[in-house]
C-alpha cells in the first residue's frame, strides 16, 4: 500500500517508478481521487461545523423570544441533519474510492533494481559450482518414477493434476531436507521456529498482497457446502500460499519497540497455489504443484537496516545450497519480473541436470513499507516521537520440492540411484543411497536419525 501524502510530494519519482515496472503513471489519477477525498471530507465537516453553530443561534433567538427566526434556524438544522448521512456516504465511498486504488498498485522499485522488461532481462549477482554443472542426467520425474516412489497417476486419481505421491526413501528424503533446513536456520541463523495456522482470513492475505490481485491465485476453504456458506454470509478462509502470509501478519496491528527489532521467523509448511496462469508450463514432475512443502523465512526490521537485512537473508537460503554442494546462481530480479509486493528482489536458481538449465529455488524480497501499511504493522524509535511503519522482507529457505527435485538430479548415479547429500546423513538413519523398491531396505529399516536429544 502507498502513502498518499509520498505521491503529493514526490509525484514524479511514484510515476518513474511505475514506469519502470512497465505501468502507466498513476500519481494524477491518485491524487484526484485524494482531492475528492477531501472535497467530500470537507463538505460533511462543513456541513456538521454549521448544524453546531446554528443550534447555538437557535438557543439565542428563543433566548430573545424571536419565534419566528427560531423557527426558520430548526428548519436550516433539520435539513442538513438530513443531508448529513449522504454526505458521510459520500466521504466514506470516497475514501474507500482512493484506498481501493492504491491496493491495486504494486510496490515502486529501489533506485538500485535493474530496468527490464522480464526474466530475459535480470542480472546475474554470483555464482556457486559446488559439484559443477553436470550436461548428463534425468530428470527428477524420471528417476522417481523408475525406482517406484513417485506417483503421479494416482494422485492425479486422488487430487487431479499437479499433485504427487511420494514414498518411501524419497518421502524421508523430503522430510530430511525441511528438518535440515529448520535446524539450519534456527540453530546457525537466529531464526524463530513458528508453526503457524494453514487457513488465514482474508485481512492476513490482504495484509501481504495476495488479495485481492491474485484471488485467482489462491484456493479458498469454505465452511460447509458453497450454497450454505453464501446463505449464511460465512466468511471465507484461505489456504495458505506460502508461510509469509501467516509469519508477516505477526506483527499486524501492533507496535513494537525499536529494541524488538530485527524479528525473525522461520516455519516449514505445505502451501498450496491454484497456478492459474500457468497452463501448459511444467506439467510433467514436481517443479510446478497446486501442494509444496517450503521453508519460509520472515523478517521484520528498522527501515535503516532492512537492505543489510535484505543480504542477509539471501545468505541465509544461500547456506542451504551450500551444504547440500548444489551448484546454483544468484540473479537480481529486474524491475518487470518482480513480485507485486517487492521492492527488490534476488532469485536463487538451481541447477537441474535433466533440465540443463538453472531454475527458481528461493527468492528473496525486501517490501520496505509496503506491506506494513496494509498490516498497520508499527514500531516506536527510540530517538525522537511518534511510530513508524516497520519494513518487511520474506524468502524461501527453501522451497523443499524443490530441493527434491535438485538433490535428485545432481546426485544421480548411471544406474539410476541417488546418493544422499553428507549433509542429510544425520536425517536419514544411516541410507546413503536411494534405489527404489527393494533397495537399500536394510538401511531404510534401521530407525530414526542418530542425533542425539542436543542436537534436534
Amino acid at each position: 500500500m502507498h502513502d498518499i501524502r509520498a505521491i503529493r510530494d514526490n509525484p514524479a519519482a511514484f510515476d518513474k517508478g511505475l514506469t519502470s515496472r512497465g505501468l502507466e503513471p498513476l500519481s494524477s489519477e491518485l491524487i484526484g481521487l485524494d482531492d475528492a477525498r477531501k472535497a467530500a471530507i470537507s463538505a460533511a465537516q462543513g456541513a456538521q461545523e454549521k448544524r453546531n453553530a446554528l443550534s447555538k443561534e437557535i438557543g439565542a433567538a428563543k433566548k430573545a423570544k424571536d419565534e419566528v427566526r427560531a423557527q426558520a434556524l430548526m428548519a436550516e438544522v433539520a435539513r442538513l441533519k438530513e443531508e448529513a448521512p449522504s454526505l458521510d456516504a459520500a466521504a466514506d465511498a470516497a475514501g474507500k474510492a482512493l484506498a481501493e486504488r492504491l491496493a491495486a498498485i504494486p510496490n515502486v522499485p529501489n533506485p538500485d533494481v535493474p530496468e527490464g522488461r522480464d526474466e530475459h532481462d535480470n542480472v546475474e549477482k554470483s555464482r556457486f559450482e559446488g559439484r559443477g554443472l553436470s550436461q548428463e542426467g534425468r530428470q527428477h520425474f524420471e528417476l522417481g518414477e523408475a525406482m517406484g516412489l513417485m506417483d503421479f497417476e494416482t494422485a492425479a486419481k486422488l487430487s487431479g493434476s499437479r499433485f504427487v505421491v511420494l514414498k518411501g526413501q524419497i518421502a524421508r528424503l523430503e522430510r530430511a531436507l525441511g528438518q535440515f533446513m529448520l535446524d539450519l536456520h534456527t540453530g546457525e541463523h537466529g531464526y524463530t521456529e513458528v508453526v503457524p495456522p494453514l487457513l488465514v482470513r482474508d485481512e492476513a492475505m490482504f495484509g501481504t498482497a495476495q488479495l485481492p490481485k491474485f484471488r485467482d491465485d489462491q484456493f479458498a476453504a469454505v465452511q460447509g457446502s458453497p450454497e450454505m456458506a453464501q446463505e449464511s454470509g460465512a466468511a471465507n478462509r484461505w489456504l495458505i500460499p506460502t508461510a509469509e502470509v501467516p509469519l508477516t501478519n505477526l506483527v499486524r496491528e501492533s507496535i513494537l519497540a525499536e529494541d524488538e527489532l530485527p524479528l525473525r521467523f522461520t516455519a516449514l509448511t505445505p502451501c498450496f497455489r491454484a497456478e492459474a496462469g500457468a497452463a501448459g508450463r511444467d506439467t510433467r514432475g514436481m517443479l510446478r504443484q497446486h501442494q509444496f512443502s517450503k521453508v519460509e523465512l520472515v523478517s521484520i526490521t528498522a527501515p535503516e537496516r532492512s537492505t543489510e537485512e535484505h543480504e542477509r537473508m539471501l545468505a541465509c537460503a544461500e547456506a542451504v545450497l551450500r551444504r547440500l554442494d548444489i551448484p546454483f546462481r544468484v540473479v537480481t530480479l529486474c524491475t518487470g519480473d518482480m513480485g507485486f509486493a517487492s521492492a527488490k528482489t534476488y532469485d536463487i536458481e538451481a541447477w537441474l541436470p535433466g533440465q540443463k538449465t538453472y531454475r527458481e529455488i528461493s527468492s528473496c524480497s525486501v517490501c520496505g513499507d509496503f506491506q506494513a501499511r496494509r498490516m498497520e504493522a508499527r514500531y516506536r524509535p527510540k530517538e525522537g516521537k511518534g511510530v513508524t511503519y516497520v519494513h518487511t522482507l520474506n524468502g524461501s529457505g527453501v522451497a523443499v520440492g524443490r530441493a527434491l527435485i535438485a538433490v535428485m538430479e545432481n546426485y544421480q548415479n548411471p544406474d539410476g540411484s541417488v546418493t544422499v547429500p553428507s549433509a542429510l546423513a544425520p536425517y536419514m538413519g544411516g541410507l546413503t543411497r536411494i534405489e527404489g523398491v527393494g533397495g537399500n531396505t536394510r538401511n531404510q529399516e534401521t530407525g530414526g536419525s542418530p542425533r542425539t536429544e542436543g542436537q534436534r
